[in-house]
């Protein structure tokens, strides 16, 4: 290990950008170890000499590839790990709060209440009340963080121990904020933990132990998920010292995407409009007549299946195996398979844990957001300590220089 070389000396060997580097090593094209105390990227040197007696590469990183290098979460092997740690025992082992406080901090020591300031519930909870009826959760938070960011008098403040601080206020804040889903008010929560105090903001009946521990599990297992969509979002606006509650606020702007947290709303809807397992065939196939992707099945990233769907889903089915919604869920997968198509995602499994604990519509993307607000706050952290911004440059695609006023 003391022989190989960091990856500003083995760029240089290459003689091109570190951007350029670790693209090679998310095509395959050069391994590299994690330096002691997950410091940096070790490569070797004998592999980058190889590479740089063969020459480049012929394709160089295209549109849409963007590499930045993080200490977080790594994505390997249709294998999911937080800071080295599968997630998918991690959801079974710890809470959401400690693994959040491990991609904060490194660590499972958590010094701080999970409580946001009575004042900035209030005005959370007065912003989005004042929402229609109908209004969806994720829509209600997209409310909430910038009323609990107008409460809070040191929320620009940077240093690593207050955006932790502000963290744990940021997302209990958002939970707290929440209407209660039960019709006659007054649920109270399971625990004083961010899922039993999620539950009742999204379900108007009383969870069981396991279903809950569900709960507690899918936060955890999407607590962060590398750089999706949003968290690239969330990332830019850190590096160029966008505040905790924006950089939440820009992340649930793109969480709400179709192609992203959005679209578990799209496989609720899927799996609600089959009262029974029978109609598993008409729903499936009334969406692939339509030319319609089928919701909550494949994955860009994962080509075996999703790891967080697989866990999720065999949580939900020891909690609940003789669910009618789970029997529903089941004959849509069936007949998803039946058809060769892709393996279910996080999104499918989201959507059974809603069906199968009756929670409201929308609950989903509520879990979604909550859980990732963990991770878009953990890269802010990076970029913090960055203090170079994000600045992607385009490929200009458009007319060619010309006078103004000659005509082409």
């Amino acid at each position: 290990m003391a022989d190989w070389i960091g990856a500003a000396e083995a760029a240089e060997r290459l003689g091109v950008k570190p951007a350029t580097l670790y693209s090679y090593v998310s095509r395959g094209v050069l391994r590299r170890r994690h330096a002691a105390g997950g410091r940096g990227s070790l490569f070797d040197p004998g592999e980058v000499e190889a590479l740089a007696r063969r020459g480049r590469p012929r394709r160089e990183p295209g549109l849409g590839e963007f590499v930045i290098e993080s200490g977080l979460t790594e994505i390997a092997g249709d294998r999911l790990r937080f800071r080295g740690l599968d997630a998918a025992q991690l959801a079974v082992t710890r809470g959401f709060e400690d693994v959040a406080t491990l991609l904060w901090t490194g660590s499972w020591a958590s010094t701080g209440p999970w409580q946001a300031a009575a004042d900035a519930v209030r005005a959370g909870a007065a912003a989005q009340s004042a929402l229609p009826a109908g209004t969806l959760p994720l829509e209600r938070l997209q409310v909430i963080v910038p009323a609990l960011a107008a409460a809070d008098p040191l929320r620009l403040h940077l240093d690593p121990p207050a955006v932790v601080a502000a963290a744990r206020s940021i997302i209990a804040g958002m939970v707290d904020c929440l209407p209660v889903a039960r019709p006659a008010g007054g649920a109270p929560p399971a625990d004083d933990s961010i899922a039993g105090r999620l539950w009742p903001r999204l379900c108007p009946r009383r969870p069981t132990p396991r279903l809950l521990g569900a709960l507690r599990a899918a936060l955890v297992l999407l607590a962060d998920h590398e750089l999706a969509a949003s968290t690239l979002a969330a990332r830019v606006a850190a590096s160029v010292r966008a505040g905790p509650y924006a950089v939440v606020a820009t992340g649930l702007g793109a969480l709400g995407g179709a192609l992203h947290g959005g679209a578990s709303l799209a496989a609720e809807s899927m799996l609600s409009a089959a009262r029974g397992p029978e109609d598993a065939p008409r729903v499936v196939g009334e969406l692939l007549r339509r030319g319609e992707r089928i919701p909550g099945f494949g994955h860009f990233v994962y080509q075996s299946g999703d790891p967080r769907a697989a866990a999720l889903l065999a949580l939900i089915r020891r909690a609940a195996p003789a669910s009618v919604r789970l029997a529903v869920a089941d004959a849509v997968l069936a007949e998803v398979r039946s058809r060769s198509l892709p393996e279910p995602n996080i999104d499918f499994a989201l959507a059974v844990l809603v069906g199968v604990a009756g929670m409201i519509t929308g609950s989903g993307e509520a879990v979604f957001a909550v859980a990732r607000t963990a991770g878009w706050l953990a890269h802010a952290l990076e970029e913090y300590a960055r203090h170079t911004p994000l600045r992607p440059r385009a490929l200009y695609t458009g007319p060619p220089p010309r006078e103004e006023g000659i005509p082409v």
